[in-house]
């Protein structure tokens, strides 16, 4: 188990990449160790970080998904609606929040309709693995991941379409 410890600054790449929160990519990397360490018993050694990278993006899912469930219709909510009050920079800070907050939401549901091989395919490339060594994480030959990356990005692109620059 210590060789997973090893790995703590990329599991946090990788979750920051994810999540787009410092705060958010500690927790994610936090609960990839806590369910390491819990499933521990069944690991076969085989790869150290594939496992936990595989971790990590499940335990990623699992926060989508509840953030998903929980999702409430409407407005702004009561700390937005407050900034509000200051004036026009607090107005304009809350414009840029909101539109950030569209676009990660869009983005993130682009990437979240693409099958999990693919979406796992994608953000590892982002992460700045090669073709190669996501071959070897994800357990496939390398032909599957650059057709993998090929479609994925191609949805995306077409999923994405309406944010491209003029």
């Amino acid at each position: 188990m210590r060789d997973a410890l090893a790995h703590a600054d990329a599991l946090h790449d990788f979750a920051f990449h994810l999540t787009a929160d410092a705060t958010e990519a500690d927790d994610l990397v936090q609960e990839t160790y806590a369910r390491a360490l819990a499933a521990a018993a069944r690991f076969d050694g085989a790869n150290v970080k594939a496992w936990l990278f595989r971790i990590l993006h499940n335990a990623f899912v699992d926060l989508y998904r509840r953030r998903r469930d929980r999702r409430t219709d409407g407005g702004l909510d009561g700390e937005a609606e407050a900034a509000l009050a200051p004036g026009d920079r607090a107005q304009h800070e809350l414009e840029q929040r909101q539109a950030r907050a569209v676009v990660g939401h869009e983005l993130e549901e682009a990437l979240m309709s693409l099958t999990e091989e693919a979406r796992l395919a994608v953000l590892l490339d982002l992460q700045g693995f090669s073709e190669a060594e996501m071959a070897e994480l994800i357990g496939c030959a390398p032909g599957t991941v650059k057709s993998r990356l090929f479609r994925a990005r191609a949805a995306l692109r077409g999923k994405l379409r309406d944010h491209r620059e003029p």
